[in-house]
């Protein structure tokens, strides 16, 4: 979580809750633009209501799920889980996307 909000350059980093349970580990607003990031530890990480609700909650611009993995792939066309690996290529596509 530290190395994404080191990378990402930007100090408007939020842990988001609910009354209702939904939580988000880390909710980012890069430039205008709302990521947020769920930490998980499962070999194949899957969609839960409370992603659902962080996308339409906070209009994510996009949520990643970041796991232990080697795959990355999408769990809907906001959604997608990606390897730790990945970060700083993801990272990269933020700031290429947010430059626009």
């Amino acid at each position: 979580m530290e190395q994404i909000i080191g990378l990402m350059e930007t100090r408007d980093a939020y842990f988001w809750a609910t009354h209702g349970g939904a939580e988000l580990d880390l909710f980012l607003m890069v430039r205008g633009r709302c990521y947020g990031f769920e930490f998980k530890y499962s070999d194949a990480p899957d969609r839960t209501r409370s992603m659902l609700t962080a996308v339409e909650d906070l209009r994510l611009d996009r949520l990643y799920v970041i796991y232990p993995g080697t795959s990355s792939y999408a769990l809907d066309r906001t959604i997608e889980v990606i390897p730790m690996s990945s970060i700083p290529a993801m990272v990269e596509s933020i700031h290429v996307r947010s430059n626009r």
